[in-house]
């Protein structure tokens, strides 16, 4: 299965707290929620519904899966809930333990030694896309072990000033293959890249 990684971010990098004010305030951030004024439901939406229809199970790290483990089991009946609630999941995390097993259902823990190690076995694996949402510390460890096959980022009309980034600053170049583009009514940019020179991408392109 590819590694897809779906990530509101804004023209300066941040990923940081997109949903809402408290979703992470970690280093003083005070901007939780700067995505809302720019989702294109149609746009942001559609991407959004069809990236989570094409995964066959989802991967996060401990800090996003403990916010949507608290807010998606209580939205069933929405049919974008129903896929979330429904569909194979994995944490990583170094602090979460299976006594108690996790909450959210059909999760598996990896813990956090065993992560790269883990993400490779299911990589290569059958299956839909191993979907990523959130999870930038995750995200940078993957980018840096050359894990990630496909990028979908809802590059966002703001500049934030400072956050947490998406990018690892490990000084190694990474070409990538614009495979999409798609603008919507907010200014918003929807954009898919793969690493050039993939079969993937050449195909794509």
């Amino acid at each position: 299965m590819g590694i897809v990684v779906s990530e509101f971010i804004s023209l300066d990098g941040v990923v940081q707290a997109p949903g809402g004010p408290d979703e992470d305030t970690e280093g003083g951030f005070v901007h939780g929620g700067w995505s809302h004024p720019f989702f294109d439901p149609e746009v942001v939406g559609g991407a959004v519904s069809e990236t989570l229809a094409r995964a066959g199970s989802l991967l996060f790290g401990r800090r996003t899966w403990q916010t949507m483990a608290a807010a998606w089991p209580e939205r069933a009946g929405d049919p974008f809930a129903d896929r979330m609630n429904a569909v194979e999941k994995y944490v990583v995390s170094a602090t979460l333990t299976d006594d108690p097993a996790p909450t959210w259902h059909n999760t598996t823990l990896i813990p956090g030694r065993e992560a790269v190690a883990r993400i490779r076995e299911l990589r290569a694996a059958d299956g839909g896309d191993l979907l990523i949402m959130g999870s930038p510390t995750l995200v940078r460890t993957l980018l840096h072990e050359g894990l990630v096959d496909e990028l979908r980022l809802m590059l966002m009309p703001v500049v934030l000033g400072g956050g947490k980034k998406l990018f690892p600053e490990d000084g190694i170049l990474r070409p990538m293959e614009l495979v999409s583009a798609v603008g919507g009514t907010t200014g918003v940019q929807v954009l898919t890249y793969r690493p050039a020179g993939t079969a993937a991408g050449r195909a794509a392109a």
